[in-house]
């Protein structure tokens, strides 16, 4: 019993692309990248003259962690990020982190001229909140 298979005559090749899925892929990317490039700037926004360490191999934080920058230039002025505030707005700052499920380890950038009591203040205020968390930027080898 042989089977004879028939060709369509009327046989168009398909013409259309469907693009749906590339388009979802550019619109992720793009939110990405929006929402990644402001992060990036951040901490170059604010300058300030980083105290020196000598060089030796520094342990990478967890890739979940995320971080909130502090900074405080030469002239006493604290930045959240790369807004400036004042230690009021600060410490309610510091009190809605304290408030989230995982807050942000806090990380002091602060120039190196700058009084010392400054960086305790800022400290005091962390820990009034029970943020544990803190790191402080650092130039190795004293560039």
């Amino acid at each position: 019993m042989a089977r004879t298979f028939r060709r369509r005559q009327n046989q168009q090749p398909i013409a259309e692309l469907n693009i749906t899925n590339l388009m979802d892929v550019a619109f992720v990317l793009l939110i990405i990248f929006m929402i990644a490039s402001p992060l990036i700037q951040q901490e170059q926004t604010i300058p300030v003259n980083l105290p020196s360490e000598s060089e030796r191999p520094q342990q990478s934080p967890p890739p979940e962690q995320r971080f909130q920058t502090i900074s405080i230039d030469a002239s006493g002025h604290y930045f959240w990020g790369a807004q400036a505030v004042s230690m009021n707005e600060l410490s309610r700052l510091l009190e809605n982190e304290a408030r989230q499920p995982e807050p942000a380890a806090i990380r002091i950038r602060a120039a190196s001229q700058l009084q010392y009591q400054r960086v305790v203040t800022l400290m005091d205020e962390i820990m009034k909140h029970k943020l544990s968390k803190i790191s402080f930027d650092t130039q190795v080898g004293g560039q």
